[in-house]
């Protein structure tokens, strides 16, 4: 049998912490930043947990 080959566009997107949660980056970050207030940037940046319903699909997406 071949091997699962790992989703690339995934692994840009997405990190399994050591515990096995899901992290992902929050959106509107990326650009026309200009007439975003800074307060609205910085809270935009960091991870957040992916949801539940979602995580089983992207692990299967990540296993290579």
């Amino acid at each position: 049998m071949p091997k699962q080959k790992t989703n690339k566009a995934a692994k840009k997107r997405f990190k399994v912490t050591g515990s096995g949660k899901v992290m992902r980056g929050k959106r509107n970050l990326n650009h026309l930043l200009e007439k975003k207030s800074s307060r609205r940037k910085r809270r935009l940046t960091g991870a957040q947990e992916v949801s539940a319903a979602d995580s089983k699909n992207i692990k299967e997406m990540l296993s290579s």
